[in-house]
C-alpha cells in the first residue's frame, strides 16, 4: 500500500495524474496552488470549439439546446441557451443537512478542475480559469452534505459548488483575515469579491459539465481512505500493546506461517507486528507457559487486519480511477467531431467502494473491541478485573468496553450496503441510482468510530502494561505506551476517563502516535 507522499505545494493538473498522496496533500491543505498542464488545455479547447460548431450547425444537443432529464423532449431557444445553464444550477442546489468539510470541499472543486481538464467536457477555458483561480485564492463552495443519490452525477451538491462560480451560493475565504479562527461561509460574490475575481457568465453546456460528476462522494471516500491508510497501522500498534499486556504469544505471526497463505495485507500485518514487538523482555518472560493457543483476536490478527489491508488496496485503486475520469454527460470526442451520451456520471463504482470500506473498517472494529475484552476481563487476561489496582470499591475501565461495543454496534447498523438501496428518481428515467454519498458518508461515521474503538484498545492496552512493571516491552509498544502516557496518567482510584480517551484520540489522528512509534521501530506496512 502506497504512503503519503507529501506532495509539493503546487500541482499541475493534467486530467489523468492524481493520486491518493496528492489528494491527501489538497485535503489537509498542503497543495496551496494548482496549474493546468499545457496540453490539458489544448484538448479542453478542442472539445469547446467541436461544441460551438455542432451547435451551430443545428444539431440537437442534450442539455445544450434541450431540456434535462425526462424534459430532454424540450427544444430550448437560441437566445435561451444560457439563460438555461443559469436556471439549471438554481433549481438544482437543493442541498440540506451539515457542510461538508473544508477539506472535502476543497478536494470536490480540485477533482471538478481535473474532470473537466481531460478535455471532453465542452467548457470554456474561461471557465476552468476562474475555477483555478478559485482554489489558488482559498475560495472553497459551502457545500451541504444530502441531496445526491449518485448518478446523473452528484447533481445537488456539486450545484451548490457550482453556484459560487457564478457569484451565487455561499462560500469560505481560507486565506483571510479570519483565519485562526472558526470560518464562516459568506455568499458567493462576498467571496469572490474578497479575493478580487469576477464571476464567471455561464457558457452553454457550462452548468451542466459543473454538476454531472462524482466529485462529491469521491471527495468523502477519499477522505476515508486517508484515514483508514493510517488507522490499519495503528490497529497493528494496538494489537501489539494488548499481545504484550495479556502476555500472548507471538508465534502466530512467524514469517514462514503467512508465507503458505500469502496475502499481501496478511503478510504486511505480521510484518509490522514482529517489528513492534522486537526487544520485548516480557515475551521472553513467559515463552515457555502453559498457554497453547490465544484467541482468535490476537492470534488471528495478521488474517483479520491484513484482508482490511486488500480491501484498502482494492478501493484505492477504484478512487484514484475516478479521480481521473471523465464523468459529465453528454461527452465531446473532438477527434471525430462526436458528442456521445452516456453514463459516465453513475457512481456505482465508488458506492461498492465505500461500502466495501466500511465492511472492512467495521470488522476491524469488532476485532479491536474483543481485544479490549480480553484486557478488561480477568478470566481472559491474568490482569486484575478491569485493570484496577483496587477492584470492587474501584470499576476501573469496565465501561471503556462497553463504550466500545456501543462504537461498534453502531458500525455494525451502519455496515448495511447503500449501493444496494436504489431508488428511481427523475419521474423514473433514473431508474437506476447508486447512493454512493450515502455509502461515503455512512463510510466517514464508521472511521469515526474505529478510531474511539482504538483509542479504548490503547486506554486499556497501556494500563495492562503497568501490572508489568520491571519487564521491557516492545520497540515499538514501548514507544506507544510512552506517546499515550504523555497526556494520560496511569490509573489509580477510579477517575472520570472520558477526558482520557478523548486526548488517546487526538493522538491518534493528529498522527503523533504513528509517527512516535515509526521514530523508533522503523517505517509500518
Amino acid at each position: 500500500m502506497s504512503r503519503s507522499l507529501h506532495p509539493a505545494t503546487e500541482l499541475e493538473l493534467s486530467g489523468d495524474n492524481l493520486t491518493l498522496a496528492h489528494a491527501e496533500g489538497i485535503l489537509r491543505g498542503r497543495i496551496e496552488r494548482l496549474t493546468l498542464a499545457k496540453e490539458a488545455r489544448q484538448k479542453v479547447q478542442a472539445a469547446r470549439q467541436c461544441l460551438e460548431t455542432l451547435l451551430a450547425s443545428g444539431e440537437t444537443i442534450y442539455g445544450v439546446n434541450t431540456g434535462f432529464g425526462k424534459l430532454s423532449n424540450q427544444r430550448i431557444e437560441p437566445h435561451e441557451i444560457l439563460a438555461l445553464q443559469d436556471n439549471l444550477l438554481r433549481s438544482h442546489a437543493v442541498g440540506m443537512g451539515a457542510l461538508l468539510s473544508i477539506g472535502e470541499s476543497r478536494l470536490a472543486l480540485a477533482l471538478r478542475i481535473q474532470a473537466l481538464a481531460k478535455g471532453h467536457s465542452g467548457v470554456t477555458p474561461a471557465l476552468l480559469d476562474t475555477l483555478l483561480e478559485m482554489y489558488n485564492r482559498g475560495v472553497v463552495p459551502a457545500i451541504p452534505e444530502q441531496g445526491s443519490v449518485g448518478a446523473s452525477g452528484d447533481l445537488a451538491p456539486l450545484a451548490h459548488l457550482a453556484l459560487v462560480v457564478m457569484g451565487e451560493g455561499h462560500a469560505f475565504v481560507t486565506r483571510s483575515k479570519e483565519q485562526g479562527t472558526r470560518l464562516r461561509p459568506m455568499s458567493g460574490r462576498a467571496a469572490l469579491k474578497r479575493v478580487h475575481l469576477s464571476p464567471h457568465r455561464l457558457q452553454a453546456k457550462e452548468g451542466l459539465s459543473l454538476i454531472n460528476g462524482t466529485q462529491i462522494c469521491t471527495a468523502i471516500l477519499t477522505e476515508c481512505l486517508v484515514r483508514a491508510r493510517e488507522l490499519v497501522r495503528i490497529a497493528d500498534i494496538a494489537g501489539a500493546v494488548t499481545i504484550e499486556a495479556t502476555k500472548s504469544s507471538q508465534k502466530p505471526f512467524d514469517a514462514r506461517l503467512q508465507a503458505i497463505r500469502p496475502h499481501p495485507g496478511q503478510q504486511a500485518c505480521a510484518e509490522n507486528l514482529r517489528r513492534l514487538l522486537v526487544d520485548s523482555a516480557i515475551m521472553v518472560s513467559h515463552a515457555h507457559c502453559s498457554k497453547v493457543q490465544d484467541a482468535y483476536s490476537m492470534r488471528c490478527m495478521p488474517q483479520v487486519h491484513g484482508t482490511v489491508r486488500d480491501a484498502l488496496d482494492h478501493v484505492t485503486a477504484v478512487v484514484e480511477r475516478e479521480m481521473n475520469a471523465a464523468t459529465d454527460n453528454p461527452l465531446i470526442f473532438a477527434d471525430t467531431q462526436e458528442i456521445i451520451s452516456g453514463g459516465n456520471f453513475h457512481a456505482q463504482p465508488i458506492a461498492l467502494g465505500a461500502d466495501l470500506l466500511t465492511a472492512a473498517l467495521t470488522d476491524l472494529s469488532s476485532i479491536t473491541e474483543r481485544r479490549v475484552e480480553n484486557l478488561v476481563n480477568p478470566d481472559l487476561s491474568g490482569l486484575p478485573g478491569f485493570l484496577t489496582p483496587h477492584p470492587g470499591l474501584n470499576s476501573g475501565m469496565m465501561l471503556v468496553q462497553v463504550l466500545a461495543a456501543a462504537l461498534v454496534a453502531e458500525n455494525r447498523a451502519a455496515s448495511f450496503p447503500a449501493s444496494v438501496d436504489s431508488i428511481p428518481t427523475s419521474a423514473n428515467r433514473e431508474d437506476h441510482v447508486s447512493m454512493a454519498p450515502n455509502a461515503a458518508r455512512k463510510c466517514r461515521r464508521v472511521v469515526v468510530n474505529l478510531t474511539r474503538v482504538l483509542a479504548c484498545e490503547f486506554l486499556c492496552g497501556c494500563q495492562g502494561l503497568e501490572f508489568h512493571q520491571g519487564m521491557r516491552p516492545g520497540k515499538g509498544v514501548a514507544a506507544a505506551y510512552q506517546e499515550v502516557r504523555t497526556v494520560v496518567r496511569p490509573l489509580g482510584r477510579d477517575r472520570t476517563l472520558h477526558r482520557d480517551l478523548e486526548a488517546v484520540e487526538r493522538l491518534i489522528r493528529s498522527g503523533s502516535l504513528l509517527r512516535a512509534v515509526e521514530e523508533r521501530c522503523g517505517s509500518l506496512a
